[in-house]
């Protein structure tokens, strides 16, 4: 994500409720308080300048103030977003980390995102039932480095774009004209992985949007470039250390075509 960013500051404004669909969302942004934003229906994407995060109904993320941060929706959706200034809030999480918003959290945020904002004492109240309640979940980054070298981020712009493309490092040396040996090294240099895991990593960035949102495996499976939903659970499991269906905890995916492979 660039580095440029809005500042904004949401003093006096406790919580907000963004409406957004699948052609909006928020460009790069940071503000003092802290953040906890849930989306109750549908599937959402924040993205800072190393890692993105789905967020969805099982799923709300914290991010600490000061944290540059963008917003992708991958379908309609209202984005609730709880704040709070650092000297009121006794969590001292420094990175952004997922929270287990099933159970009682999922209605305290929506009750504490319907308060007034004059209804001091009673979001007082409900903060503190939040502090308590609040579990993060041990969950994979998914790195997003983009390589600064032209060609090689050429590459990584067009897997983004769609990552089904098979192209392997030869045939995308041969296009830039540069020897494989040169793109590979450009690529580990500048991104910190290989060629080969960084689009491993860039195509189940784009999946997780997608499983979330309950699209069948084997679908999701070939939009981003594998043949089979097996291959595509195997490397599932092996970057992230879980299958789809367990990463979801059965959130809307279906986990009938999931938990095979």
């Amino acid at each position: 994500m660039p580095d440029q960013h809005l500042s904004l500051d949401y003093t006096g404004y406790p919580s907000i409720v963004i409406p957004l669909d699948s052609a909006t969302g928020l460009m790069p942004h940071s503000h003092p308080q802290h953040q906890l934003t849930w989306v109750p229906d549908g599937v959402l994407t924040m993205e800072t300048r190393d890692a993105r995060w789905v967020v969805q109904r099982a799923r709300a993320l914290w991010i600490p103030g000061g944290t540059p941060h963008s917003v992708m929706p991958s379908s309609s959706c209202e984005m609730l977003s709880l704040y709070f200034e650092a000297e009121e809030c006794p969590l001292e999480w420094a990175q952004p980390t997922v929270v287990d918003a099933t159970g009682l959290i999922g209605p305290l945020l929506r009750y504490l995102t319907d308060l007034p904002n004059e209804q001091t004492d009673r979001r007082a109240r409900g903060n503190a039932v939040l502090w308590d309640l609040m579990i993060p979940m041990a969950v994979t980054m998914m790195p997003v480095v983009l390589p600064t070298d032209p060609g090689a981020r050429r590459v990584a712009l067009a897997l983004k774009e769609n990552p089904a493309d098979t192209r392997g490092l030869d045939a995308w040396a041969r296009e830039l004209a540069v020897s494989t040996r040169t793109l590979s090294r450009r690529f580990r240099a500048e991104t910190g992985t290989s060629f080969e895991r960084w689009r491993a990593l860039e195509r189940l960035n784009s999946a997780l949007p997608l499983l979330a949102a309950g699209q069948p495996i084997s679908r999701v499976a070939r939009t981003v470039g594998y043949t089979t939903a097996s291959s595509f659970i195997t490397a599932f499991r092996r970057e992230i250390g879980t299958t789809p269906a367990v990463f979801f905890g059965g959130s809307g995916t279906d986990l009938g075509q999931v938990s095979g492979g």
